[in-house]
């Protein structure tokens, strides 16, 4: 972190619990290295902090981080905040706590944001659910065709089955997001409030903003899979964020896979031309990654490296019309995919077969089928019981 701008974007995102993994690294290394002695709160004290966190207007957060940047310095003025006043200190202090969560273990710091922020969703259930900012959800049936309103009640979209259109005339003036979660077994689609059209796959989580604002990248946060057919605006960059991947884009149709049982987030493009970069750095076309059409771009999360390579798309798009594709895959992670697609338990008690690698393609089967491929031409011994699949 090398200037102060940079500093406060990466404050300002660890308070609100969006950093990657590697920005909290820097967070950490930050604070370490200017070794801070701002008044702690308890553990406790953050604990019932969290809940009120995504509560804070952004005029608050800028205060609050402007404090934290000049808490290396004489303190030079006080600044006001009309609500909430008790809680100023323990605020600007919860970012700095940091290091003292790390005594206590990085994992506890985690699962507390999780519990507190992110209630852990069952992609099990049968349930399209979609979370509004203020933390309200609500159940999307796809019979439906109603209209999507905010937490004030005011219409931003309509839902029509399988698909929400959001309005671009809404009466909102900053970015408020929306999180849109898809379990097992289902699809959807969203359309953006620029026109881009969104396709997602089973177990996927897209956050997104209710209404893109002028003069700001239109950026949304993926874990899963999703094809994105994005509306050209030169003027704002479209950015998919895959944890420690940005995707960056102004109009084209492309695919980002970023479930957590594989060891790289890939990029296929269809049509157009995409960038690929490190999360933690700034967008430069002379340096990053450009895909071409027909090419995949793979980000591996142990190393950080991309590796690029020529395709055939439509294996990797085949998902978005009910078609399954498997490359060079370990049966391991195929059990875990085909878990998603079809919303089903598969027990492998053959742990041979887990690392073995296969290679199959399949149009809109059933799950019955796809066993039986795995049986006919590998010999794969199975039985199907209700939801449960049993491999011998």
């Amino acid at each position: 972190m090398n200037s102060n701008s940079e500093i406060k974007s990466l404050l300002q995102k660890f308070v609100l619990n969006q950093c990657t993994p590697e920005e909290t690294n820097e967070v950490i290394a930050y604070y370490k290295k200017n070794k801070l002695t701002e008044d702690f709160p308890t553990v406790e004290d953050i604990q019932d902090l969290l809940g009120e966190m995504p509560k804070m207007s952004q005029q608050t957060a800028d205060s609050i981080f402007a404090s934290i940047l000049s808490s290396t310095k004489e303190e030079e003025s006080v600044i006001e905040i009309n609500s909430k006043k008790s809680n100023f200190k323990k605020y600007i202090s919860i970012a700095a706590s940091i290091v003292v969560l790390l005594g206590i273990g990085f994992a506890y710091q985690k699962d507390v944001f999780k519990t507190k922020t992110q209630p852990k969703f069952d992609f099990k259930s049968t349930d399209i659910v979609l979370q509004l900012e203020n933390g309200n959800t609500q159940i999307i049936s796809e019979n439906n065709k109603v209209e999507v309103r905010d937490a004030d009640g005011n219409v931003v979209g309509n839902q029509d089955g399988d698909k929400i259109v959001y309005d671009d005339n809404s009466a909102l003036e900053k970015t408020t997001y929306n999180t849109i979660k898809i379990p097992y077994g289902k699809k959807f689609r969203l359309q953006l409030s620029d026109g881009t059209l969104v396709h997602l796959n089973a177990g996927t989580t897209l956050r997104y903003p209710v209404k893109f604002i002028a003069g700001e990248n239109r950026q949304v946060f993926l874990d899963g899979e999703a094809f994105f057919d994005v509306a050209k605006d030169k003027k704002h960059p479209f950015i998919v964020n895959a944890d420690a991947l940005n995707v960056r884009v102004l109009g084209t149709h492309f695919n980002v896979s970023n479930y957590p049982e594989d060891a790289a987030t890939d990029v296929v493009l269809v049509e157009g031309s995409v960038g690929m970069y490190r999360s933690n750095e700034e967008f430069d076309a002379d340096k990053n990654t450009i895909l071409k059409p027909g090419f995949k771009g793979s980000f591996n999360r142990e190393n950080t490296l991309i590796s690029t390579k020529a395709v055939i798309t439509d294996i990797y798009t085949s998902w978005i019309n009910g078609g399954l594709t498997f490359r060079n895959m370990t049966f391991k992670n195929i059990i875990t995919k085909l878990e998603r697609r079809y919303n089903v338990t598969i027990i492998n008690k053959n742990e041979k077969l887990a690392n073995e690698k296969f290679n199959a393609s399949f149009s809109d089967e059933s799950i019955e089928k796809v066993m039986s491929y795995f049986n006919d031409i590998h010999g794969i011994n199975y039985t199907i019981k209700n939801n449960q699949i049993l491999i011998k």
